[in-house]
């Protein structure tokens, strides 16, 4: 059963996020992906993602989640306080994470249902429950829709290095790129 997380699982739960990192930059993109996701990884990060998984809890308390097996935390959910439930007009489940070893048990299915409590307990501007999953990701995918989740959109992103910035000003682009400037 899951149980909300607790300071002293911070070890764990930077292990697991670790994990959920590494597996998003080797399995869903080339090689400076995966170089790009473990660099980021530092100490640094490491604090920042901490205290911020505390100020969430703070907010509520069952924002991030765990699963144990025989002691160890081997999975984690994080569905974002209501008070950020404007980012997608609704709630987001922010990450998911199970351990290689434990996939295919029962993990998943404890942390869905934790985390769709949560969901259900919050007061949102629109009534759903949404993520974001790498379409290459059929295993992830596979998770969702045995829940209900339906795809709707379609993210896209942008570099903010700054060359792009400066690409950007100097009105050049990439092949492939627009501007965005007269928008």
């Amino acid at each position: 059963m899951a149980r909300a997380y607790r300071p002293d699982d911070a070890d764990a739960l930077w292990e697991l996020k670790r994990g959920f990192e590494l597996g998003l930059g080797s399995g869903t993109g080339d090689g400076s992906k995966a170089e790009r996701y473990q660099a980021k990884l530092d100490a640094e990060y490491r604090r920042n993602y901490l205290d911020w998984v505390d100020r969430c809890m703070n907010e509520e308390s069952r924002a991030v989640q765990v699963t144990e097996r025989e002691g160890d935390v081997v999975g984690y959910v994080f569905v974002l306080p209501e008070t950020m439930a404007h980012i997608w007009d609704g709630a987001v489940l922010n990450e998911i994470y199970v351990e290689p070893a434990h996939r295919g048990t029962d993990v998943a299915d404890e942390l869905m249902a934790a985390a769709i409590e949560v969901a259900q307990s919050q007061a949102l501007p629109l009534d759903r429950f949404l993520l974001d999953v790498d379409q290459s990701n059929e295993r992830a995918q596979s998770l969702y829709e045995n829940y209900g989740f339906e795809h709707w959109g379609e993210m896209m992103a942008r570099e903010l290095s700054p060359e792009s910035r400066e690409a950007e000003e100097a009105g050049t682009h990439r092949p492939g790129e627009q501007s965005t400037r007269n928008r």
